[in-house]
């Protein structure tokens, strides 16, 4: 399966300075992320990958953040900004005992949580804001990593420029859980806990500067929180070629899919794999599913596994480092993206950068990664079990097609997706973010 020679792929030298930019001088950011944790979701992934290659630049970097704390890696400053932690493993939706209780954003935060809504985002915006202002002299930009709440609007007033990544509206996870709730009671529980969606919206559409990962975000983004198409900037983010890159002297499992999901995320579009990975077990006895992620006992994924009778062939592996996950996905013969909907899709460019052929879906951003169909992947419809076991199964029966779609899609990567240049082009809007508002000086000096 493998493509490549085991060569480390080393980053292009950096480009000569540009015309009047030989004196500037490196950056300091402040990253925000209310929510980072390394093993669940895009965005612990997103802050640990863009401060780390941000501080390869030479910027310096310091990650603000709420629990669950994200990983950084060495030369990136992590300050934690500690909430009260309600949903933390094992006691989730737990009731603080009154010595806990510091002020009044933790009354706010216990307050919402026990009436059915998610407070994190704005009592995470608050405590940011608070700090940010004490400290205002120590950055020259404030970078939002979707937190999207009340407490970052008026920092220009404290001197410090903002710049919010939407990786998407979550108003589109919201619509998706509503249409798949089974009831009623269900429905109306929804829509309280995703009530901080209409905050987010009208402080999006009050932000001079947004970044986002996709063209299709970008559509999402002015359709779902009605803000300015104009004030929307795409910088695509990828995969860390350094790490994510064949290998040689990994050995191909025969039959193994390899896919990330959260279990009964309807968005995730985990059970059509499932249901697909029964079909093609009757051509391909061999084929098994390797889920990175937790699984849900009792939940519908967990349910549908039983029923089709595949409890020996689907196995959840969670929490594990980045070298194992870059080897388990080197070893697969296939890697699907099943999702129904994705903004960016950091899975498929991963496994694209690694040399294993792509089963993508069409839902949102996943084709501006994975590519044309027979090209760089193999496309399917959303939602379409018999479409994925078709796709599959051909991959499975066809080395010299598997060969061909994982070559072509490592060489998209490169070319595309990668964290270096999407460090690169933030750094840029950042200066653009700072001269708008201080416009003799692209950042201030160093204290």
């Amino acid at each position: 399966m493998t493509v490549e020679s085991a060569a480390p792929v080393h980053p292009a030298p950096d480009p000569a300075p540009e015309p009047g930019r030989a004196t500037e001088r490196p950056l300091r950011i402040a990253l925000l992320s209310y929510k980072g944790n390394p093993y669940c979701g895009g965005q612990g992934v997103y802050v640990r990958h863009l401060s780390r290659e941000l501080t390869r630049l030479g910027h310096h970097v310091e990650v603000i953040a709420a629990q669950p704390y994200p990983v950084v890696d060495e030369g990136v400053t992590l300050t934690e900004l500690p909430s009260l932690d309600l949903y933390r493993q094992p006691d989730p939706f737990r009731v603080p005992r009154l010595p806990e209780y510091r002020d009044a954003v933790d009354v706010l935060e216990v307050a919402t949580m026990l009436t059915g809504g998610f407070p994190e985002p704005l009592t995470f915006s608050l405590r940011a804001r608070a700090l940010l202002s004490a400290r205002r002299a120590d950055f020259d930009v404030v970078h939002d990593n979707q937190t999207l709440g009340y407490g970052l609007l008026g920092l220009h007033r404290f001197g410090l420029p903002l710049v919010t990544t939407v990786h998407h509206p979550i108003t589109v996870d919201r619509d998706l859980e509503l249409a798949a709730a089974p009831n009623r009671r269900r429905r109306l529980s929804l829509r309280r806990w995703y009530a901080f969606t209409r905050m987010q919206g009208r402080v999006a559409r009050r932000l001079p500067d947004i970044i986002t990962v996709s063209e299709s975000s970008r559509r999402e983004i002015t359709e779902h929180l009605g803000t300015a198409p104009e004030r929307v900037r795409v910088i695509p983010i990828g995969a860390d070629a350094r790490l994510f890159r064949p290998d040689p002297a990994v050995p191909e499992v025969p039959g193994r899919i390899v896919t990330t999901s959260s279990a009964d995320v309807p968005l995730k579009g985990l059970i059509h794999l499932v249901e697909a990975l029964a079909k093609i077990r009757v051509e391909h006895p061999g084929a098994h599913l390797v889920v990175v992620g937790k699984p849900r006992p009792q939940g519908t994924v967990a349910r549908a596994i039983e029923d089709l009778g595949l409890t020996e062939a689907v196995e959840f592996r969670h929490g594990i480092s980045d070298a194992d996950l870059a080897d388990l996905v080197r070893g697969a013969q296939v890697a699907c993206v099943p999702s129904l909907y994705e903004g960016f899709s950091l899975p498929a460019a991963e496994a694209m950068a690694t040399g294993t052929p792509l089963v993508a879906t069409t839902g949102g951003a996943v084709p501006e990664v994975a590519g044309p169909d027979g090209q760089t992947c193999l496309a399917v419809p959303p939602a379409d079990s018999g479409a994925l076991a078709q796709a599959i199964g051909r991959l499975l029966a066809d080395a010299p097609l598997r060969r061909r779609i994982g070559e072509a899609g490592r060489r998209r990567v490169l070319e595309r997706f990668t964290w270096e240049s999407a460090a690169r082009a933030t750094a840029e809007h950042y200066r653009r973010a700072i001269a708008a508002q201080r416009p003799d000086s692209a950042a201030r000096s160093p204290a």
